[in-house]
């Protein structure tokens, strides 16, 4: 278990824990879980992993739950590859995955670190969604940069067996019509767990 040192709401219902904890967004508003708890559970929902490498606080990545919240799905965002290796030890099941590439291993002050170690987060979380023994349907967002390096990123990613990659900036509506497509192919339009 996670455990959470406090939670800010900032007013539309999404949770963010402070740091060294993941945050949920259930279907009641309230952090994901039992009293006290930072692990999914709770069959017949559909668990959301979501990481967000980005610090703006007006984010597809604070929408997009929201959005999903009235259907039942729980978001569990995570700001840092070490949060989401906490998560994912909890061993409770991830449905879907969205993986931004930009995510840092750790969230560390402004200014410390290369780029490549602030990046390196995103590429780790991949790595341990891919040895789960049943690995969820993930999404990969990332910069959009040269063919050669879109090419190869995009390569990368299928060796990994992501279900598809969206270059930033994100549309909210793409993002709803993938989440659909996921449910559809993987779930047979069903939730997982129902």
């Amino acid at each position: 278990m996670l455990p959470v040192r406090s939670n800010q709401s900032n007013g539309d219902g999404l949770h963010k824990a402070s740091k060294g904890s993941a945050s949920a967004t259930g279907a009641s508003g309230t952090s994901g879980g039992a009293a006290g708890s930072q692990t999914p559970e709770g069959a017949g929902r559909l668990n959301m992993l979501l990481s967000y490498g980005g610090w703006r606080s007006d984010s597809w990545a604070e929408r997009l739950p929201c959005l999903l919240q009235p259907m039942g799905v729980r978001a569990w965002r995570v700001d840092s590859g070490r949060d989401a290796a906490r998560l994912l030890q909890s061993g409770s099941p991830f449905h879907i995955a969205v993986v931004d590439l930009r995510l840092p291993l750790d969230r560390s002050p402004a200014g410390e670190g290369t780029k490549e170690r602030m990046e390196e987060g995103g590429s780790r979380l991949l790595e341990l969604l891919a040895r789960l023994p049943d690995p969820p349907p993930t999404i990969v967002v990332k910069a959009s940069r040269t063919q050669r390096d879109d090419a190869r990123e995009l390569a990368e990613a299928l060796r990994r067996g992501v279900f598809t990659v969206v270059d930033r900036p994100v549309d909210l509506e793409l993002m709803l019509e993938l989440f659909r497509r996921i449910l559809r192919r993987h779930y047979e339009d069903r939730w997982p767990g129902g």
